[in-house]
């Protein structure tokens, strides 16, 4: 019998491509075309300096006057508020220091494997002139912005990732469409940028049918279940059978866990980006500007601009003015940028409130898996997602401990 995995954006695109490599029969399903969820506009970036748990202190501590400021960079909409006490109590509960120390650690372990699996990904498809040369830069005006991110800074020099730090006259010579405004920046020169994300989902999946696996169109609704997993139904009243299931549906995927007996604290932070396709200007690098909380990104033949979190769940109506908000932003750090041919886009990212995502097995029902609760880092997890399950789902060692990321942890 298949193997059924559950959700084609990067991440399930990505594993069904593994498993297929490594011989099992393999069906991919979605109620959607590949790429066609946060795959089709996340930011473009493996962001391999981006792990440090969201819910430490310094970032908590200003939760509450975000949400006072309908631009901030958080904003929970008032009507969700009672959905979100008992996540954002497990948020507060990931505070201490102990499980920070632990969360950045299990972070670390996925990030340092990220650039290098996702580089041979790309050499194996084929697209290995789809990832830029540049890193990202991150941007501050004067000395006092950047002390007030240096708890990031020390965290990347306690791991030993790679970054530098440099002045006016050195973010000039790599981008001089920067504003003179910034004073200083950090360069991380690992965090390549994607040219164009959804092509690589694209060319995972076709590549993935030219090994011999299959896509499905269908919406799951419930699983047929005995000693182990039997059946997988579709909501148009498919069964189809499966020896395994991987659920990797994103910020989809609480539903199914629920459905299986395993509820897990899965939330959906709404990211919003604006892509310009006639922005005026040329960039190498991405930039992230953390004082104003935006990044920008030359990917899928433009900029891409993005940045903020909504909290409002999977159902309401996209609030377009977050992206406004963004690119008024990356003006002031890019002065000659100008926002015409543009589309604005709102997708749902898989958010667990301790950051770290579920790669695991089931506690519960034998030959169920799950991988998801990637956030903002579903591109930059997605080949080393891949491997880590493809190696638990055979019976291979994993290459790091997945233990700290099984979903009973909660």
């Amino acid at each position: 019998m298949a193997t059924l995995v559950i959700g084609a954006g990067i991440i399930g695109t990505a594993i069904a491509h593994d498993l297929q490599k490594r011989g099992q029969q393999v069906v991919l399903i979605d109620r959607d075309a590949p790429g066609r969820g946060a795959s089709f506009g996340n930011m473009a970036s493996i962001a391999v300096t981006e792990f440090m748990p969201a819910s430490r202190p310094s970032v908590w501590r200003q939760i509450p006057g975000w949400m006072l400021d309908p631009e901030g960079p958080v904003r929970v909409r008032p009507s969700y508020m009672p959905r979100l006490v008992p996540w954002f109590l497990r948020f507060i509960a990931a505070s201490r220091p102990a499980r920070l120390r632990e969360l950045e650690a299990q972070g670390a372990a996925l990030c340092a494997r990220a650039l290098d699996d996702t580089l041979a990904l790309l050499r194996e498809t084929g697209l290995e002139d789809q990832i830029s040369d540049e890193g990202c830069l991150s941007l501050y005006t004067d000395e006092a912005e950047f002390r007030a991110d240096r708890e990031h800074v020390a965290i990347l020099e306690r791991f030993g990732f790679a970054h530098e730090v440099i002045g006016r006259q050195a973010i000039k010579a790599l981008e001089p469409e920067l504003s003179d405004k910034i004073g200083m920046a950090v360069l991380f020169p690992q965090n390549r940028s994607m040219k164009d994300p959804y092509r690589l989902v694209l060319a995972l999946a076709e590549r993935f049918t030219a090994l011999g696996g299959r896509i499905e169109a269908g919406e799951v609704s419930g699983f047929v279940r005995s000693e182990g997993l039997r059946e997988v139904v579709l909501k148009d009243g498919r069964r189809l059978p499966a020896e395994r299931v991987v659920i990797c549906a994103g910020a989809f995927s609480a539903k199914l866990a629920k459905d299986l007996g395993e509820p897990i604290p899965l939330e959906t932070e709404r990211g919003y980006h604006t892509q310009i396709m006639a922005p005026g200007i040329s960039m190498k690098h991405s930039i992230i500007w953390p004082a104003r909380a935006f990044m920008v990104t030359p990917t899928a033949g433009g900029i891409r601009v993005g940045g903020t979190v909504e909290m409002a769940g999977l159902d309401a109506p996209a609030d377009y003015r977050r992206s406004k908000v963004t690119v008024r932003r990356a003006k002031e750090a890019l002065p000659g940028l100008r926002c015409e041919d543009f589309t604005e886009w709102m997708g749902h990212r898989p958010a667990l409130p301790d950051t770290v995502p579920i790669l695991s097995a089931s506690a519960k029902t034998r030959g169920v898996f799950y991988a998801t609760g990637h956030g903002h880092l579903g591109l930059t997890y997605a080949a080393t997602t891949a491997r880590l399950m493809g190696d638990l789902i055979t019976g291979a060692p994993p290459a790091i401990d997945l233990h700290p990321y099984r979903i009973n942890r909660f």
